[in-house]
């Protein structure tokens, strides 16, 4: 018996000794293998290029040089994997902010909003507002509607290549939309292609 139980933790020590080492990935200069889904490095590829080319365009320039107030709207994952948009629209969003030319809003939004705001104007209205400095409470109509909203979709294709070989295709949409108007300001799609094994699973 004790034979057994050392053969097995043996066996289980050179497995572990088997596997890779574990180690830091230098984020701004990863030369890490292309994996078939998305990864942190084409979130950035995506969001970078596309606020690049949304910045270079001049529509978020005002006339009168203000900033624009942005909300973000629903972003769609039509993908296999489960993808967290918030992680795509955090990129776009800071890239946005970065250019000086858009803030965000977070009274409103798909999933953007913080609950908060409203939070200290329920505390405003309540009877604990008496326990409060009411120079310090938030006044009311003090909110800044949105002028324009960022919206999109994340699009996956898979195609067979050959017998060996699967291609997938991934699509970011952006569109950015006047609030008053209804009309469309900008839109940029921005698309990229992973080729490999069509034995690897892509989700």
């Amino acid at each position: 018996m004790k034979t057994k139980v050392l053969l097995c933790t043996l066996v289980v020590v050179a497995l572990a000794g088997c596997q890779p080492a574990t180690k830091n990935i230098d984020i701004a200069n990863d030369e890490g293998k292309a994996v078939m889904g998305l990864d942190y490095r084409d979130f950035d590829q995506a969001a970078a290029a596309m606020i690049g080319s949304l910045v270079r365009s001049g529509t978020l320039q005002k006339k009168d040089g203000g900033r624009y107030v942005m909300a973000t709207g629903r972003i769609v994952n039509d993908t296999m994997q489960r993808i967290d948009t918030d992680q795509l629209m955090a990129k776009v969003e800071q890239e946005m902010m970065n250019s000086g030319q858009v803030v965000m809003t977070s009274a409103v939004g798909d999933k953007a909003g913080d609950s908060m705001v409203y939070e200290v104007r329920d505390l405003r209205d309540s009877d604990r507002a008496d326990e409060f400095d009411e120079s310090t409470m938030q006044a009311k109509k003090t909110l800044i509607a949105p002028e324009l909203s960022i919206s999109g979709k994340i699009i996956q294709r898979d195609v067979k290549y050959d017998k060996k070989t699967k291609q997938v295709e991934y699509y970011f949409q952006l569109r950015i939309t006047d609030m008053t108007t209804g009309l469309r300001f900008w839109q940029e799609e921005k698309i990229l292609g992973k080729r490999g094994s069509s034995k690897t699973v892509s989700w």
